[in-house]
């Protein structure tokens, strides 16, 4: 609880892309490159070496090729410009973790599962954690074992995407097709060096014909269970408390039990005609501690805990999703696709092992808070073809379409006892006024051309239409280029505008939670901003955030060794972002005469920013053929990024009319923007393949980040977090459909750095390490792998 490209995709595209992936799989990875991608573009022939705009592909193997289980964790070692930090509590964000591009907030990043608009989550991340203030989709909630391979577009794609694409897109393509060779099974199993986190997960795929030849049915399905790890310091801040000396804070990976089922559909209802639907079910359940009350804190009662307690949150996240259309080519090369769309993501964050001290001896110590649940609902219609145009040399692809877009987020209150006073210690429930039904919808037009102008130049132009029904139109539009020197190099550029819509959360979430400021536990509130005291503390209605987005690269591949190098800017307006947590005698004062005796600080999302981040991405691999001694594969990848603050919105004149001076954005909020995410990561990996064997290693460097600490901006109390390289290594034998992998990842059980002695982070040595680590704080992980192919 502590501190470029045409539009949306034709699923006709997605599939035909995935019978080829399928089939690049069987072959080695040199094939890689000329895999055709889907994401950004609606040309059905464009590669990953022939595209206008960086991306990224990660296969089925790739997913494998370490003993993390979590999608997040493992996208974040294979790309460096995906960040996927492991927040130890902060309410919810333990279990439902979010991931971003580029450094950017997580809600910049737009998911896609083929092509379609996958629904965010109910959680809203509102701690001291990077990705602070968002609410993004949950990538945890999608199947390992459904997916084909992951194409991300490290580029801006409103004009393509719409809302959320400022960073980029992760679109997760799913496995599909029947046959000899394509159904798999497998489990992991492995625990921590230090004794603790044991865990396992079995996965399977299986896929049956339908109609003999006429379509497919796959099933994929996930269960696991993860126990909790802790590295909690010992406790020595009281000689004479009764747990002087023990270990009374927990921090480190969350306890998890996680149940997952996606069926992918697809029939042939004529010829040129599909049917295709695919329906997910996810629910991940586990505890995220807060922070330690002692036995004399005013925040217990003594004959319910004697020796003090440690609170902790049962957090349930229950995410389905279901798409189903109808997409087809006509007579005269018309590509069209019909679909619908719908996503439920529900989180209960009930508080466990606690207690109200408002209610004395008869407090309960279990409470339900209420619930979240964010919704949407859409319709798409899109429609391609390529045109003969008499003064162009090649095909001209023309792409339109529309979407109606429907999103509602609720606030169920919780159980009167877990809000009365000052409410459960850990996460006070949802109180009935901040309980309530919020919903939008949008409507979207776009239209896209791609051409491959000469021999050598290639481009394509989108613009895109919206009209959301709480903040009114916005147009968005994407420029792209790239020449080819010669078949081994080639240039390539984007310049685009793009928008996101502030999130129904942002704009309506209303909770108590406890804060650490000055090393003292307070209660905050964060108010919704049409709430007449946000408003007096500042809150002003929320506008959409507008980007402008630049991209300039080069791509090299002369045989066997392929070079990317793609050079950033974005630039973002109106950035919605928390505000500080607003204390001090007059807020406390004001908030007191509002009725809320019981909150000493308030909070609410604000408009105050803009933002400038440039970087680098930098890829490259090489291939040998040793002949009878094998094959030998090396890869080489590294980004570099920084956000700076352009301008900081003055005060609104109401909080100089209320007598209240205060810093809406200050150092600590600042911080988690511009230096909260590592400055740069490495990633280096090899393979080695002879006969049954395989060998892989990969090599990670996190880059050094910062936790500012103090709110008045002395930068004596922030504390700069040096760079660490973690080694991954792992062994695979395959025989007879069989494959057994023993593997190991964080070899040298490296740690990040502690918090400074005294520093407010570190709550008295009891949480030793920065609450957004980008690899964690568990340590050495060891772990073992059966699969069977058939």
């Amino acid at each position: 609880m502590k501190h470029a490209l045409p539009v949306r995709l034709s699923l006709s595209v997605v599939v035909a892309a995935q019978t080829f992936v399928s089939a690049a799989h069987a072959q080695d990875d040199a094939t890689k490159l000329q895999t055709v991608v889907v994401t950004g573009t609606r040309s059905v022939d464009r590669s990953q070496s022939s595209s206008l705009s960086p991306i990224d592909v990660v296969s089925a193997q790739d997913l494998q090729s370490f003993g993390d289980t979590q999608l997040g964790a493992i996208l974040s070692r294979l790309a460096p410009s995906l960040n996927f930090p492991r927040a130890p509590g902060n309410d919810g964000s333990g279990i439902v973790r979010p991931a971003a591009l580029r450094g950017l907030s997580p809600d910049q990043t737009l998911v896609l599962v083929n092509g379609k608009r996958w629904h965010t989550s109910a959680l809203l991340n509102l701690q001291g954690a990077l990705g602070r203030g968002s609410a993004p989709a949950d990538l945890n909630a999608i199947p390992v074992s459904a997916i084909d391979h992951i194409e991300i577009l490290r580029d801006g794609a409103s004009a393509q995407y719409g809302s959320d694409a400022i960073a980029g897109v992760i679109n997760v393509v799913l496995k599909g097709a029947a046959g000899a060779g394509t159904n798999t099974a497998s489990i992991t199993a492995g625990r921590y060096s230090a004794g603790d986190g044991r865990q396992w997960q079995g996965e399977a795929s299986l896929g049956v014909p339908l109609g003999g030849d006429k379509g497919w049915a796959r099933l994929s399905l996930v269960q696991g269970h993860a126990d909790a790890t802790n590295r909690g310091g010992r406790d020595y801040r009281d000689p004479s408390s009764p747990v002087y000396g023990q270990r009374t804070q927990r921090i480190g990976e969350p306890d998890i039990r996680n149940h997952q089922a996606l069926l992918n559909v697809q029939y042939a209802l004529s010829a040129g005609v599909d049917a295709y639907a695919f329906a997910s079910t996810s629910s991940r359940e586990g505890t995220s501690p807060a922070l330690f009350r002692t036995y004399d804190s005013a925040r217990n009662v003594p004959s319910i805990y004697p020796d003090g307690y440690l609170p902790l949150n049962d957090v349930r996240s229950i995410d389905s999703a279901l798409v189903a259309g109808v997409r087809g080519t006509t007579t005269h090369g018309w590509r069209w696709d019909i679909s619908g769309n719908y996503g439920r993501d529900r989180v209960g964050i009930d508080p466990i092992h606690t207690l109200n001290v408002d209610l004395g001896d008869a407090s309960p110590t279990r409470f339900n808070a209420g619930r979240l649940i964010a919704t949407q609902k859409a319709f798409d219609v899109d429609v391609a073809r390529d045109l003969e145009v008499g003064w162009l040399r090649n095909p001209l692809t023309l792409a339109f379409g529309l979407e109606y877009l429907h999103q509602q987020y609720t606030i169920d209150a919780g159980d009167p006892s877990s809000y009365v006073g000052t409410g459960a210690q850990g996460f006070p429930g949802f109180q009935p006024g901040d309980a309530g039904s919020h919903a939008r919808h949008d409507v979207a037009g776009y239209l896209s051309l791609e051409n491959q102008i000469t021999d050598k130049l290639s481009g394509s132009l989108a613009v895109r239409h919206e009209h959301y029904s709480d903040f009114g139109n916005t147009t968005s539009g994407t420029l792209s280029a790239r020449y080819d020197f010669t078949d081994a190099f080639a240039l390539r550029g984007t310049a685009a505008t793009g928008f996101r819509a502030p999130s129904l959360p942002q704009q309506f979430y209303t909770t108590t939670s406890t804060n650490v400021i000055g090393g003292v536990p307070t209660q905050i509130r964060n108010f919704a901003v049409s709430d007449p005291v946000a408003r007096a503390l500042g809150a002003e209605p929320l506008k959409p955030e507008k980007s402008h987005n630049y991209t300039l690269g080069a791509v090299y591949a002369p045989g066997a060794w392929t070079l990317s190098l793609d050079l950033y800017q974005i630039t973002i307006g109106n950035r919605v972002v928390p505000s500080e947590n607003l204390v001090g005698d007059a807020v406390r004062a004001y908030l007191d005469s509002q009725g809320f005796a019981n909150i000493q600080g308030g909070s609410y999302f604000t408009n105050a920013l803009k933002t400038r981040t440039r970087g680098v991405d930098l890829s490259s691999g090489y291939r040998l053929d040793l002949g009878d001694a094998g094959k030998l594969q090396f890869t080489a990848a590294y980004n570099r990024n920084h956000t700076s603050i352009l301008s900081v919105a003055p005060n609104p004149a109401s909080l100089t009319q209320n007598g209240l001076e205060l810093v809406r954005v200050g150092h600590i909020a600042q911080g988690y923007i511009t230096r909260g995410a590592p400055r740069d990561k490495i990633a280096l990996g090899t393979d080695y393949g002879r006969g049954p064997w395989n060998l892989h290693g990969a090599l990670t460097r996190y880059g050094e980040f910062t936790v500012n600490q103090d709110p008045v901006g002395n930068p004596g109390f922030d504390q700069v977090f040096p760079a660490r390289w973690l080694l991954d290594l792992s062994a695979s034998y395959a025989t007879h459909g069989w494959t057994f992998t023993a593997g190991v990842d964080n070899l040298t059980n490296v740690y990040p750095q502690k918090y400074k002695a005294g520093s407010d982070g570190a709550v008295g040595g009891t949480w030793p390490y920065p609450d957004y680590s980008p690899f964690g704080y568990s340590g050495r992980y060891l772990y073992t792998r059966v699969a069977y192919r058939w």
